[in-house]
């Protein structure tokens, strides 16, 4: 298929499908440079974690330009609504130049937030409203997350301190249901037929072989150190529980609450299920009128 017909080519798919490869394959090819749709791969630091396998982007000898990696410091709070600002000035960018653009990632609400133009307002924090919630159990926090919105997903409840400030955007959202933010007034608006939606699939046993596989492989490769180092560079435990997964285990273990094997077994269980949910996201995305091409791969 000819990919530079359409102004953006999107590969999606769960956590160890391959899209990184993919995409490089795909951009090596066509020209295209690469803009990645991973909530965690913006933070410097993060490598292994994350698995950024930046040495994957290179084609032919070449190496193949990547965006929106590596953009802000471990700890700093980055949200959606600066994700479509910094997607519309990286594809801006690389358009003006004549170069096709692929959005390869994993979060699916970060690839519909920029391809179907969602208006997402900028939610400040409310310390009198977080103060207010401390007080309270996870259970009836999550309990009135669910009365005030639906989740986007379970993640939402990951940490106590995304569970408040999911809260924090509803209530917000709530009082201000006239506030539609300012993204649909920079936002480049694409037709339908301009965006060209790849899935990789695989299956659920091969998924989930292939992420014991590249967790083992990250452990090996000095996963706990990069979370120790982390930690040793002024993060607090939180900070890197709040990123959840990797980070989140491993910081349990490293502060004495899981032990080795339990944090390898644990986690391996929470990258399964987030696998899962990532799946679950892209059906509610064809549900939603997005057309995703599956190639098994």
């Amino acid at each position: 298929m000819e990919e530079g017909r359409y102004r953006l080519t999107v590969v999606l798919g769960p956590t160890a499908s391959g899209k990184t490869r993919y995409a490089v394959q795909l951009a090596g090819s066509t020209g295209a440079e690469i803009i990645s749709a991973d909530s965690r791969q913006i933070y410097r630091g993060m490598d292994i974690g994350t698995g950024k396998d930046l040495a994957e982007y290179v084609y032919d000898g070449h190496p193949v330009p990547y965006h929106l990696i590596d953009i802000v410091d471990a700890g700093v709070r980055y949200d959606i609504f600066r994700y479509q600002r910094d997607f519309a000035a990286a594809y801006s960018d690389i358009v003006s130049r004549g170069k096709p653009v692929i959005l390869c990632g994993g979060s699916g609400l970060y690839i519909e937030s920029v391809t179907r133009n969602y208006a997402i307002p900028e939610v400040p924090s409310n310390p009198a409203l977080r103060a207010e919630l401390e007080q309270y159990s996870d259970e009836y926090l999550i309990g009135m997350l669910k009365s005030l919105t639906t989740p986007h997903n379970t993640t939402d409840y990951d940490t106590r301190k995304r569970l408040i400030r999911a809260i924090e955007i509803a209530v917000y959202q709530k009082e201000h249901p006239e506030d539609t933010g300012v993204f649909g007034k920079n936002m480049m608006e694409f037709a339908p037929e301009e965006v060209h939606y790849i899935g990789l699939s695989v299956s659920r046993e091969e998924r989930n072989a292939r992420i014991d596989r590249r967790l083992d492989a990250r452990l090996q490769e000095g996963m706990v150190d990069e979370v120790r180092r982390l930690l040793d560079s002024g993060l607090s435990p939180d900070d890197l529980i709040y990123y959840g997964l990797e980070y989140k285990f491993v910081t349990l273990y490293l502060t004495g609450q899981l032990s080795y094997d339990e944090m390898r077994a644990r986690l391996a269980i929470a990258i399964h299920q987030f696998a899962k949910r990532q799946m679950t996201w892209f059906r509610g995305m064809e549900r939603r009128g997005i057309h995703i091409e599956w190639i098994s791969i």
